[in-house]
Formats: structure tokens, sequence, C-alpha cells
């Protein structure tokens, strides 16, 4: 489908070439936001301090864009470049925006196949888009890559990338530009398909460079997987990683194993559905960027009995004493902190430090500092209350934050948890991609912190803390948990967007609370920030209605009960 260029705003989009070497730089360009996480360092920050501490108060919205029914909200994260401002909504919309006015530049929406995109549990989620090459990708949820022409929308090659053949089905996550290659990962760790793909396409032609199994992709894999399950064994990579180019590998997490739960209970190593560890699943695999194949890896929850999978949040690179660390949260509630130069020849990745960041759990004891885990709460056939936390996780996909300056790191968790009956499924057929769930669950407060501290509602926390050693330096406590990526700016500022609707400012340093705007509805997705002349913008998408936020009507009531779940806006603010 061609793209629907706005007459007497077209000229405004030609910009500057995003080229490999400016999105290897883009840590040294605080104006523009030009990949899903900022930049190779993972921090999701901003550089620019004209709005800073002692003056966010007088933050106001300068424009917003209404891009129509957004079917779950909008949830992926704005790309700034050149005072353009690029963003995804739901179903395969992309629109190109003026980033000092917000008038519409062209506008792009792909015909998807509803047929086979519904056939997953996150249709129409789409979560963001690569820029570079003259070129803006997008993924979608019917297993393809677009490619459209950066300034006029018009479409560069439209190309499958991803057959239905092994029960796969498509993509929700942004992609990300290595070189000449465009890498992106499949969804579909709750489906009896194989093998979870992430692969790498070439820029220019849309042809697959490259792929890489998370699932089966070597014997290595094939053999931690009994009775041939990795054939209906789910997996996948459906959020963002990231790339080091010092060792010139690309990090990503991968998605929970199928099906999800297992009823063996202790035995997972020799019986049940998918006896073994069931590598690649839950686990971060770090690939060789120009082949593809496996350097290192470390599976983060071995035979993954919780949904617990490691496709969430960001990869924080970062330095200290001489040393190189990449922190990576889990879902279930762990930073893990790993030596991103102990890479090559397929082996583990060596962990620094792992600890805990949930409050509420209790489907472990905890973990080592070298990221194994202690007193497994195994859940076989059965009814099971009040684990903690729920499917949903403790962490999630959104991201967090990293302030250089400070030295701190930023994220949110969710603490609930779950009443769940556990069933032995019928095996579904070898490749066939349909629903393979082990459970059926109700989300509930949880009753006590791991502390043994009385708790009766379910929350949410921000939390700031030393990203190497895990030290807190200071936590904010949310009524409602908070399902949206966070950011940190110079101005020493960490931007929340809250689920009730709430846009909130802290301050970074003590996490005192500055400015709030209440946007309408509530948030699940990206917020960043540019400059364009001589003006520093933050925007944040708005919309609600993922399967995280499906729990808190049960949960809290209202606002939740009658908050739009087909709904969103682009909303961008400045002094």
């Amino acid at each position: 489908m061609s793209a629907a260029a706005f007459v007497g705003f077209a000229s405004q989009a030609i910009s500057a070439d995003v080229t490999w070497d400016r999105l290897l730089n883009a840590d040294k360009d605080p104006n523009n936001w030009v990949m899903y996480h900022g930049d190779f360092t993972g921090w999701h920050f901003s550089g620019l301090d004209q709005i800073n501490t002692g003056n966010v108060n007088n933050l106001k919205l300068a424009w917003q864009h209404t891009p129509g029914s957004s079917k779950r909200g909008i949830q992926s994260f704005p790309l700034a470049v050149d005072g353009v401002v690029y963003y995804t909504s739901s179903s395969g919309a992309v629109w190109a925006l003026n980033g000092a006015t917000g008038a519409p530049i062209w506008h792009y929406q792909a015909k998807i196949d509803q047929e086979r995109a519904e056939g997953t549990f996150y249709n129409p989620y789409n979560r963001g888009l690569a820029i570079g090459h003259g070129h803006v990708y997008t993924a979608t949820t019917d297993g393809r890559m677009i490619a459209l022409d950066k300034n006029t929308g018009e479409v560069a090659w439209d190309n499958e990338i991803m057959s239905v053949a092994k029960g796969n089905k498509g993509f929700t996550g942004a992609p990300l530009i290595v070189k000449d290659k465009v890498i992106v990962g499949a969804n579909g760790g709750e489906l009896s398909g194989c093998c979870g793909p992430i692969f790498a396409v070439d820029a220019m032609s849309g042809e697959v460079v490259w792929q890489f199994d998370t699932i089966g992709g070597d014997q290595r894999s094939r053999d931690s997987w009994g009775n041939d399950s990795w054939k209906i064994g789910g997996g996948g990579g459906w959020m963002t990683g990231s790339y080091d180019a010092k060792q010139n590998t690309v990090w990503w997490g991968t998605a929970n194993p199928a099906p999800d739960y297992d009823y063996i209970g202790e035995d997972w190593m020799n019986a049940g559905p998918r006896p073994g560890l069931n590598l690649y699943s839950s686990s971060v695999v770090v690939l060789d960027a120009d082949t593809g194949e496996l350097s290192a890896y470390f599976q983060e929850m071995p035979h993954d009995a919780w949904d617990f999978d490691s496709a969430t949040g960001e990869f924080l690179l970062m330095e200290k004493g001489g040393k190189r660390y990449m922190v990576h949260p889990n879902k279930g509630g762990i930073m893990f902190v790993y030596d991103p130069d102990s890479v090559g020849g397929g082996n583990e990745l060596a962990v620094h430090n792992a600890y805990m960041v949930g409050e509420t759990y209790n489907y472990i004891k905890g973990v080592t500092r070298d990221g194994r885990l202690v007193g497994r709460r195994e859940l076989p056939e059965g009814k099971h209350t009040d684990v903690c936390p729920a499917i949903d996780g403790a962490l999630s996909w959104n991201t967090g934050a990293f302030n250089p300056g400070l030295g701190l790191h930023y994220f949110v968790t969710q603490e609930f948890c779950f009443d769940i009956e556990v069933v032995n499924p019928e095996r579904p057929d070898d490749y066939s991609g349909q629903a393979y769930f082990g459970a059926s669950w109700t989300s509930k407060p949880p009753k006590q912190k791991v502390d043994g501290t009385p708790v009766n509602a379910a929350y949410g926390t921000l939390q700031a803390r030393d990203p190497l050693s895990g030290k807190m330096k200071w936590r904010v406590e949310f009524k409602y948990p908070v399902l949206a990526s966070l950011l940190a700016t110079k101005g020493n500022l960490v931007f929340v967007p809250g689920a009730d609707g709430m846009f909130s400012a802290f301050d970074a340093r003590n996490g005192k609370l500055l400015w709030q705007h209440n946007n309408g509805v509530g948030h699940h997705g990206g917020v960043i920030s540019y400059m364009v002349g001589g003006k520093q913008y933050i925007a944040v998408v708005t919309g609600w209605g993922s399967h995280v936020s499906g729990n808190f009507p049960g949960l809290f009531g209202e606002p939740f009960t009658s908050m739009p779940t087909d709904a969103g806006n682009l909303m961008v603010f400045s002094l």
C-alpha cells in the first residue's frame, strides 16, 4: 500500500541520511533519537538539559497527534531525526510528523493478513521502527518487514521474511539496524511452533542474510528438549536487542518455552511435555553480527516454569574501573550483570553479579551472584495459590533508563500475584503453531513482601539503584504499577508515564515528584527527548490495552474498568 504525503508538508521530511556511522555514534548526538533504545549503550538517556529540575514545572503541551482508532493503544517508541518525528500506531500504521508543530508529513498503512496476525496473542501490537540507509523499517504481525522511503513514505520493498511452515507467526518488536543489516526477532513463546527465529535482513534488498533459531538451532539446543519437544517449543525474540561494537556482537533476549507451564513438577529434567533445560528459551543470546552464529549465551531461567522470559527490557552497556559490563533485566525480577567480553565459541557468558529487584516474589528463594536460581517453586499439575509474581512478571517489556552522571539505573516493578491451575495439555502436532498453554489463572494482590511485611493490595515501584551492585539509592511506590518505559535526562529528570494517565517527572537524584500532567488515558509505550530549532521536546505515546493491563480492572477497579482500549495519542511537551 502506498504512502499518503500531505500537501505543503512533504518537503519538510527531507533531511540528512541516517548512516551506519551516525547510528554507531548516536550517543554523541543528543538532539536526535535515532533508534529504539536511543543508542547502543541502551541507557534511554537524553543528553539535553534545557528542561531540568529548575524549570520542569513550566513544561506544557506543545502539540499532540491522534492517529485514529488504535486497538490496544499505542505501544511504540517514537524516533526523532533532524526535526521529524516518526512513530507507529497499531496494525502497521506509520507516521512522519513535523517535530516542532506535529504537522503530518506522510502516513503509511500496511495491509495486514488479519487471519495470520490474529493467530497470535499480540495482534495488532507494533512497538516501533528502525531508521537508516534512507529508509524507515517496520516489521509486521504477519511476518513481513517493510522498508519505506524516509522522506516520502513510499514503499522501497515489502518482503515476507518468515513463513508459517514451522508454526511461526509474526513480529511485534522494533527492528535494529546493525551495519548493512536490519535485525528482528519473532514472537511465539505461547505457540506450538519452531524455532523462534531471529533474522538479519539486507537493508537495501530485504533478503534474509542470516537466521538464528532460538529453539532447535544447534545440536546442544535440540539435546536439551526431550522427546523432540523442540519442534513445538515456542521461543523467539519478541523485543528489541542491542549491539556491542567492540566485539561485533548482537545481544538479544529470548522468549519462554512452550507449553507455558509444565505439569510434571520436580522431575522436569527427565519427564513431562518438554524434558530438559530447553535451550535457548528464556535466555540471553549473543550472536556474531555478520554471520548470526552463536557467540555466547546465558539461560536466565533454566526450564522456565513460570513464563519469566528474557526478551524484556534494555541492555545497559557501561564501563567502570577499566572493565565493561552489560546489565539486563529478566521478567522474573532479576538483574543480571554480564561480562560482554566473555564471548566467543558459543559458551556461557560470565556473570559478574545478579540480584533481585522484585519485592513480593516466591517462585524462587533468590539468585546467586553468578546468576543461578535458588529454591525453585515448581508448579506441578493441580491448583496453586498466591504464586508471585504472576505470569506478567515483576518486570515487563518496558525499559528502564540510566543516568551516567549520577550512576543510577531507574526502572519500575509490578507487584501482583496469581492463583493458578496447571493442567496436562494434549501435545499439538509438530510445527502446528497453535496455542499451547498448560494453565489457567486469576490475578490477585500479594499477601506479603519477601521480608514478611504484610501487603493488602497490588502496587508498583520506581527504583533507583547502582546497576552493578544493586544498591538502592531511592524508591517511590505507585498505587498502580507503571507499564510504560522511562526516560532519564541530563537535566537530572526521570520521566514516568503512568498507568492512570498521569505523566510525571521526578528528580533523578532523590525521587522527588516535580511535575505531572494528566494525559487522559494510560501509557504502555515509549518516551523520548529531542531538539528542534534550539528547543527541547519530550514526546510520549499514550494508549491502553495490553495483556498486562488487562489485569488492572480486577485488581484496582476504576479508572481501569472504564478506560478505553482502542485509543491513543502522541503527546509532545516543551517549555
